[in-house]
């Protein structure tokens, strides 16, 4: 299984999902500041494994202050506050930090040492269970799919986004151990490539068949016959199902309605927000625009052209086949099913 994040030596170890496809190489990240630096600048991404890096962060955090007792509680905020800015779309980071928070303030009047050790148990508990959860949606997932099934997907939704397994490429994983899978469709993902860098190194090594395509040839594809479902990971999902994910994402869920092709979200149910009503109001990160004037230092375009880079953007319910949880799969009508199933 892929490694992507773990202590060593009391510092927090990630997989740099930079450097890939082209090597595999650690970080080793000494303070919180040096994480939030590296999931800010997608060293280390995907929804589920910001979550419970951002955890180990907090747990590294107070293992390591050394202040005043009485300070304790206003730095560990200060640390919530850093690791909460810096990717704003993705619930599971908020999710996480609560649940880091409730643990922080049941322990807090407990010695430094004891409280960072709760705390660091806290996130290896959530670890273990993020790969429990990915299996699980890949056990629920895979149900959905028939036999020679051409899967098509975008981003990378797998062991590089997760603590294990992956959530889209979970599914994908338990139906090919089944020998359901023909083929996966891979869409490079531009502007970062996080299909043709990661999804495509997660799948050869699995020896699953896949064949990259631009992110423009998505729609032809499908119109070919080549395409039985698609499956996405997701960022968060509003209280209705509408659902945020990577960018592109959306035009896949046009696509496959325009083609009568069943298009699934993959996510756990930390990746729900009953907060919100509705995909409107999630709050959608805008990056730098040298991401789309240059790929890796090569300019693309002329440098001060206008550049408009959402990360992600919104798939309206009514577009949604099926929401695939740990807890089995939410079909129509979302919001009410939703609810049942965070409440069970």
């Amino acid at each position: 299984m892929i490694r992507t994040v773990f202590f060593e030596d009391q510092k927090l170890k990630i997989l740099d999902q930079s450097q890939l496809p082209m090597q595999l190489a650690y970080l080793t990240c000494a303070s919180v500041e040096e994480l939030a630096t590296a999931i800010k600048t997608l060293k280390l991404r995907g929804a589920p494994l910001i979550g419970v890096a951002a955890a180990f962060g907090v747990a590294m955090a107070i293992a390591d202050y050394d202040g005043p007792s009485h300070g304790l509680e206003a730095y560990f905020q200060r640390v919530k506050s850093l690791l909460a800015s810096t990717r704003p779309t993705a619930v599971n980071l908020f999710w996480a930090l609560e649940r880091m928070e409730k643990v922080f303030l049941a322990k807090h009047s407990a010695h430094q040492k004891e409280l960072a050790l709760c705390l660091r148990n806290e996130a290896e508990n959530m670890y273990a269970e993020d790969i429990k959860i990915n299996q699980a949606i890949g056990e629920h997932g895979q149900a959905l799919l028939n036999e020679d099934c051409n899967i098509m997907t975008v981003c990378n939704a797998g062991a590089l986004a997760t603590c294990g397994y992956g959530t889209a490429l979970g599914v994908i994983r338990s139906a090919a151990i089944r020998n359901k899978i023909k083929r996966v469709w891979v869409c490079e993902t531009r502007p970062v490539l996080q299909g043709s860098r990661l999804t495509v190194w997660e799948l050869m090594h699995d020896k699953i068949p896949l064949t990259l395509i631009t992110d423009s040839m998505a729609g032809y594809t499908m119109s070919l016959g080549k395409v039985d479902a698609v499956i996405t990971g997701a960022d968060r999902i509003a209280a209705n199902g509408d659902t945020a994910n990577k960018i592109g994402t959306y035009s896949l869920a046009v696509l496959a309605r325009h083609n009568n092709i069943p298009f699934y979200i993959a996510a756990p149910l930390s990746t729900l927000d009953f907060s919100l009503s509705n995909g409107m109001q999630i709050p959608v990160e805008e990056r730098n625009p040298e991401e789309i004037r240059q790929l890796q230092g090569i300019q693309l375009s002329l440098p001060d052209v206008d550049v408009f880079n959402p990360a992600f953007d919104v798939t309206p319910n009514q577009l949604i086949t099926a929401i695939i949880t740990e807890k089995g799969v939410i079909e129509k009508p979302f919001g009410s099913e939703l609810k049942k199933l965070k409440q069970s």
